[in-house]
């Protein structure tokens, strides 16, 4: 039996528009689970430990922002946390995919969700052969916003052969919280292009060049094209 599993992460709202929140982004972590990452999560799990960061959730924005259980570490400790789940993202054998809207050219949530689905629905029909080419497509989300778990069912549903819902406890599984990293990087991505970079965000990444040279160019190689 062929089982791809689809780890799904959000970032923002289907609020009105607030230049702090330009964008709605829906990130997919797709593993095809005859590709064995234990070895990896171990070794990860390991990492954490040495540094008394056993059984959380690893949550990128935090770490960016030097919030919740990372307000009291410098930028050396932050960076290495979030270095660690990089290379552990560049060990693996994944694919990702990011679907998004700028919030300001939105008018309510129900065109938002229109989008979002048409995004999503053309993705899978692009790719129809491969994601039939897996007897059981199993679908990972937190059902953390409403609207997105409305998206996944109606589109997944509609277009695949009795797709399978999980919902999940992000700290049970890292390939959740890859899916969380990933989103927040496109955020930083799109704001960077778009000279919206925050305070905290220039801090930890530093400058456009060392950015893209630092990260994105690596985890740009595991993006589904």
């Amino acid at each position: 039996m062929k089982e791809l599993s689809i780890f799904i992460d959000e970032s923002g709202d289907f609020g009105k528009y607030d230049f702090k929140s330009p964008y709605y982004i829906i990130t997919m972590v797709f593993h095809d689970q005859e590709q064995d990452i234990r070895d990896a999560v171990n070794k990860l799990n390991n990492e954490l430990s040495y540094i008394n960061l056993d059984d959380i959730c690893i949550h990128t924005g935090p770490i960016i922002r030097k919030e919740e259980i990372y307000k009291d570490m410098d930028i050396f400790e932050r960076r290495r946390i979030f270095n660690k789940m990089v290379a552990f993202i560049r060990q693996i054998d994944i694919r990702y995919k990011c679907f998004y809207i700028e919030k300001k050219h939105i008018s309510d949530v129900v065109e938002a969700t229109g989008k979002l689905s048409k995004q999503i629905s053309q993705f899978i029909r692009d790719n129809y052969n491969e994601f039939l080419s897996f007897d059981d497509v199993k679908i990972y989300y937190d059902n953390g916003q409403v609207e997105v778990s409305i998206i996944l069912s109606s589109v997944f549903n509609l277009l695949l052969p009795n797709p399978v819902f999980r919902k999940v406890m992000p700290k049970d599984y890292k390939l959740f919280q890859v899916a969380d990293l990933l989103c927040s990087m496109k955020l930083v991505e799109l704001k960077m292009d778009n000279n919206l970079f925050s305070k905290s965000e220039s801090i930890f990444f530093g400058n456009k060049r060392d950015l893209k040279k630092n990260y994105l160019k690596y985890i740009k190689k595991k993006e589904w094209m």
